[in-house]
């Protein structure tokens, strides 16, 4: 399936969820912010949100410092 990432088109399988593509990114562990067709997602619900064809998310890592 086809979603856009940070506003490039990505390739991932069916039925894959956010925490599954935060793992592939290299993220797994890292604070991220996710937005899904334009809607904040909590880190609680990562595990359960299924991504669907033509989905929009925007991913951010958090990242301290001065």
């Amino acid at each position: 399936m086809n979603i856009q990432l940070n506003g490039e088109s990505r390739s991932c399988p069916d039925s894959f969820t956010l925490a599954e593509l935060i793992v592939e990114l290299g993220f797994e562990g890292q604070p991220v912010l996710v937005e899904l067709n334009g809607e904040p997602v909590h880190v609680r619900d990562h595990k359960h949100t299924r991504l669907k064809e033509g989905d929009s998310l925007e991913l951010v890592r958090i990242v301290a410092g001065g």
